[in-house]
């Protein structure tokens, strides 16, 4: 597998490559702030400033180093962020001059590691509240944090990476800071007064590798005060199980790539490969809220890649979500965003053509030929080509009939040539601003395996989804056909409980499915895939 994606928050060393706070000084000396706000903001007078000194002990009461301290300030004239990484003294003490106000501290103290004979254990010390309004002194020590200790059930797995993140709010300004470990012995601690109700937000997430795929062991908390000590040794029954498949699409046979993490909030994911047909499974907390899943698939050298995503995916402890990736019936899709749109007297078309089995939307789909047209009363008013489903044509002012019209061809794995078409009758007329034109398309969605093939001579439901305008109840009519000739000839099939069924035909034989719509309004729909899937 390779290796785990970088925080999605940015990290430690690139979030301070803006800064412009010159006046941190390392050591016994005491700068002084003149009347510029740290990050470049002018003070209107001089500000009020304070000495704040920082002295660092380790687990053994003793002066620390390495250590790293951040102070961000949480008001809004405040210095993001300052800086203190390399110590010039034995003593383990940073001193810096800072303007009346409240911040955010994090240490991170570090010792051990490669060369030194001893384990290498990290220590991150949070004080989410320090209220600047005198000279003030804190001392961080290692001896006050408690472990993390989160494990999956499976003891045979292998610990990847983790990081705890921390968000601090106060008066409309919020600052973080954050940790990454790449070994287990991590231990936290809280530091300093409580802060106000809510105000502390905090994540942990830990990676842990297994030969199939892993676990994502994500949590948050919300209260007064950062993290001391975490300990959580999950069961399986406590799990979401999230399986990422990756067909063998278009390119056939390959690596396809994958990275799963959490939606909300800062995190770390993991990232991997996956062999075209094949899958990795993953074990992930339902606390963590919803999951974002990637993929790019394998394709022919000096190609685009097709990546795909599938975002806010919600799961279930003892449930298992499964997501196939560049697996056929490759079709028409609708998403979140209009389809056909006109705005006063121009019709644009942006109709995703390809999307994959599971409805997943290519970056970049790859294909032969691309063509697309729209007439008025009959009449050519424009075509485009070189992108699947897209056009935009100015038309006349008014009422009018339209008829919209696109196509496009691409060979698959096997050889063969899948072409998709489709063709939409609408009336328009001129209008004030953007508005949806009312289309609609028909999703097939049987089954397959991985190779994504069929077992010849066997029966095969398909479902069949209306998505669009003739959605939820606004369909008038519906029809579905299979060819096994390449569209030479039909068979319609009788449509019961949202689905048909067909017998397929001998080993290495394409079938073709269509389907003729008219919605509750008139408008009408005729699609076509060729070749939609193919028989073993």
């Amino acid at each position: 597998m390779n290796a785990p994606s970088a925080p999605r928050s940015v990290s430690r060393r690139n979030a301070l490559r803006a800064l412009a706070v010159t006046a941190v000084l390392v050591g016994t000396s005491t700068p002084a702030f003149g009347g510029t706000a740290l990050g470049g903001t002018a003070f209107a007078a001089e500000p009020e400033t304070y000495t704040l000194t920082i002295k660092h002990l380790d687990r053994a009461g003793q002066p620390v180093r390495p250590y790293r301290t951040h102070v961000a300030g949480i008001f809004e004239a405040g210095p993001e962020r300052v800086f203190a990484e390399e110590e010039v003294d034995a003593a383990g003490v940073t001193t810096v001059r800072l303007p009346k106000g409240r911040y955010l501290l994090d240490s991170t103290l570090s010792s051990g590691g490669p060369g030194t004979g001893a384990p290498y254990w990290t220590d991150w010390i949070v004080q989410p509240r320090l209220d600047l309004d005198r000279d003030t002194t804190v001392t961080v020590d290692a001896r006050t944090t408690a472990p993390v200790d989160v494990r999956p059930p499976d003891g045979a797995a292998r610990f990847r990476q983790s990081a705890m993140f921390v968000k601090v709010a106060h008066g409309g300004v919020s600052r973080t800071a954050n940790v990454g470990n790449g070994s287990t012995n991590l231990r936290v601690a809280h530091l300093g007064p409580e802060a106000e109700a809510g105000a502390v937000k905090q994540w942990f997430d830990s990676n842990w590798e297994t030969d199939g795929g892993g676990y994502v062991l994500g949590q948050t908390f919300t209260g007064t005060r950062a993290l001391t000590g975490l300990t959580r040794h999950y069961s399986a029954r406590e799990l979401a199980t999230l399986t990422i498949r990756g067909a063998a699409g278009p390119g056939g046979t390959g690596v396809g790539l994958y990275y799963l993490q959490a939606t909300e909030g800062p995190t770390i994911g993991v990232s991997g490969n996956v062999r075209t047909p094949g899958s990795a499974t993953f074990h992930v907390t339902p606390g963590r809220g919803t999951w974002d899943l990637g993929y790019t698939a394998p394709g022919p050298e000096g190609t685009a890649p097709r990546s795909y995503s599938a975002d806010r995916l919600a799961v279930r402890a003892g449930a298992t979500t499964t997501q196939t990736f560049d697996g056929p019936v490759f079709g028409p899709a609708l998403t979140d965003r209009p389809a056909v749109s006109r705005d006063g007297d121009r019709i644009t078309a942006d109709v995703p053509l390809l999307a994959d089995g599971d409805g997943h939307v290519p970056s970049a789909p790859a294909f032969d030929t691309a063509y697309t047209s729209l007439y008025r009363d009959g009449a050519l008013v424009g075509a485009a080509s070189g992108t699947p489903g897209r056009g935009e044509f100015t038309v006349s002012p008014g009422q009018a009939s339209y008829r919209l019209a696109t196509t496009v061809t691409r060979r698959n794995a096997a050889g063969a040539t899948t072409r998709v078409t489709a063709s939409w009758t609408f009336a328009s007329a001129t209008t004030a601003g953007a508005a949806p034109v009312p289309v609609s398309v028909v999703r097939f969605t049987p089954e397959f395996g991985q190779d994504g093939t069929a077992a010849a001579g066997s029966p095969i439901r398909i479902p069949v989804t209306v998505q669009g305008a003739a959605a939820d109840g606004r369909t008038r009519s519906l029809t579905v056909s299979a060819s096994t000739d390449g569209g030479a000839s039909w068979t319609r099939l009788p449509l019961e409980a949202g689905a048909v069924t067909l017998r397929n035909p001998a080993a290495g034989t394409g079938v073709s499915l269509r389907a003729e719509l008219t919605d509750t309004d008139g408008n009408t729909l005729d699609q076509t895939v060729t070749d939609a899937y193919r028989t073993r």
